[in-house]
C-alpha cells in the first residue's frame, strides 16, 4: 500500500509523454493520395512520409518552409586518449567557421533558406564570444568518460534543457521542421560507448573511424571504450545515467531537442550516427518520441546501421556522409519538400478528367 504521508517525487520534464499523432489529418492525406494522377503507391515512400508529416502537423497538407537548424558545440575530455585523428582545438576553430558562415552546415542552411542557431554549450580553452554564437558553457568541455563519469547531474540536467529550450526557440520564430547538429572532437567516441551501453553490444561493433582513423586508431578507440564500459558497467541500466557516464554535452541537449519536440508536436528531421545515438536516449527516456523523429540519412559510420535498427527506422538518403553539423539532414529536407509539394499541388483523377483505376 502507497504511503500516502509522502509526496509524490515530480515528473522530470523530458518523462512527461509525447503529443499524439493527428489521425483525422492522417486519414485525410491517406485519402489524397489515393485520388492523385498517378498510380497507387507510384511515388513509394514519398507517399508514407507525407502522410506521415500530415499526421505530425495536423493538416492534410503539410508543409516544410521554415526550417530550424540548432547546432550544439562541445568538447570530449575523452580526446586525450587520442581517439580522434583531429586536435581538440578543432571544436573551437570550427566553431569560429561556423560564426562567420564558412562551414558546411552554413552553406546549406542558406541554401535551404533555414534559420541557423549556434550554441556553445562549452569548448575547451578560453571561453568563445562569438558573433552569433548563443553562449550556454556547462564547463570546459566533459570529463574523460574513460577514468569518470563525463558529466556531473547538473551538467546532464542543464544540457537537456538547453536543447529543450533551443526548440522552444524555434517555436517561437515558427519553425514547422527542427534539426538538430553538433561539432566536438571526440564525439564518435562518446556516441558509441553510450550505444554500446544502450544496445548491449560490445564496443567493436560500433567503434568507427569517425573524423578519418586507420585501422590502428580505430582499434584503440575501441579500447578506451571497453575500458569505459567496464569502469561504468554497474551503473548504465538507466538510460539518463548512462548519457550522464559515457555522453556529451551536445549529444544531451540534442535528446532534449527531440524530447521536446515530441511533447510540443514539432517534426525533428535526425542526422546521422551522433544524431541517431541521441535520438536512442530520446526515445529511451520518452518513449513516444520516435513518433515525432523522421532518419534523415545512414551514415558511413559502421555503428549507425545498429542505431537505425534500435529505433526502428529506415533513412532517407544514403549517400556515404559522416561529416555531422546536422549536414545530412539539411540534404534531406529538400526531399521532404517535394514530397509535400507533389501532394498539394499534383491534379486529382476528378480535376484532370483522368479515368482512374478500374475497379
Amino acid at each position: 500500500m502507497p504511503d500516502l504521508l509522502t509526496p509524490p517525487v515530480a515528473q522530470p520534464w523530458f518523462a512527461h509523454p509525447a503529443a499524439a499523432l493527428d489521425s483525422a489529418a492522417e486519414a485525410a492525406a491517406l485519402a489524397r493520395q489515393a485520388t492523385l494522377t498517378k498510380p497507387p503507391g507510384s511515388l513509394g515512400r514519398l507517399e508514407s512520409l507525407v502522410v506521415r508529416l500530415a499526421a505530425m502537423q495536423g493538416r492534410e497538407r503539410p508543409s516544410l518552409e521554415r526550417v530550424r537548424i540548432a547546432l550544439f558545440a562541445a568538447d570530449h575530455g575523452v580526446a586525450g586518449e587520442g581517439v580522434s585523428a583531429f586536435p581538440q582545438a578543432v571544436t573551437g576553430q570550427m566553431l569560429r567557421n561556423f560564426s562567420a558562415g564558412g562551414a558546411a552546415i552554413c552553406v546549406l542552411a542558406r541554401g535551404l533558406g533555414a534559420e541557423l542557431e549556434l550554441v556553445d554549450l562549452g569548448t575547451a580553452g578560453p571561453p568563445l564570444d562569438l558573433p552569433g554564437v548563443r553562449r550556454a558553457q556547462l564547463g570546459p568541455g566533459t570529463a574523460n568518460l574513460a577514468r569518470g563519469p563525463a558529466m556531473t547531474g547538473h551538467q546532464v540536467a542543464a544540457a537537456l534543457a538547453e536543447g529543450r529550450a533551443a526548440l522552444v526557440r524555434a517555436q517561437a520564430a515558427g519553425a514547422q521542421l527542427f534539426i538538430a547538429g553538433e561539432m566536438g572532437i571526440a564525439n564518435t567516441t562518446s556516441a558509441a560507448a553510450l550505444a554500446c551501453a544502450l544496445l548491449g553490444r560490445p564496443a567493436a561493433d560500433l567503434a568507427g573511424p569517425g573524423t578519418g582513423l586507420d585501422a590502428v586508431g580505430v582499434g584503440r578507440k575501441a579500447a578506451v571504450i571497453e575500458r569505459a564500459l567496464d569502469l561504468h558497467g554497474p551503473h548504465l541500466g538507466e538510460p539518463l545515467e548512462a548519457l550522464r557516464r559515457l555522453g556529451g554535452f551536445e549529444i544531451a541537449a540534442m535528446a532534449g531537442a527531440y524530447v521536446a519536440c515530441a511533447q510540443a508536436g514539432v517534426p525533428a528531421l535526425a542526422d546521422g550516427f551522433i544524431a541517431g545515438v541521441a535520438a536512442l536516449v530520446a526515445v529511451r527516456l520518452c518513449p513516444g518520441a520516435g513518433d515525432w523523429l523522421i532518419q534523415a540519412h545512414a551514415s558511413a559510420e559502421p555503428g549507425h546501421a545498429l542505431v537505425l535498427a534500435a529505433l526502428g527506422a529506415q533513412p532517407l538518403l544514403d549517400l556515404g556522409l559522416r561529416l555531422g553539423e546536422g549536414s545530412g539532414a539539411a540534404l534531406a529536407v529538400p526531399l521532404l519538400r517535394l514530397a509535400c509539394a507533389l501532394h498539394a499541388e499534383m491534379a486529382t483523377f476528378a480535376e484532370a478528367g483522368v479515368s482512374g483505376k478500374v475497379p
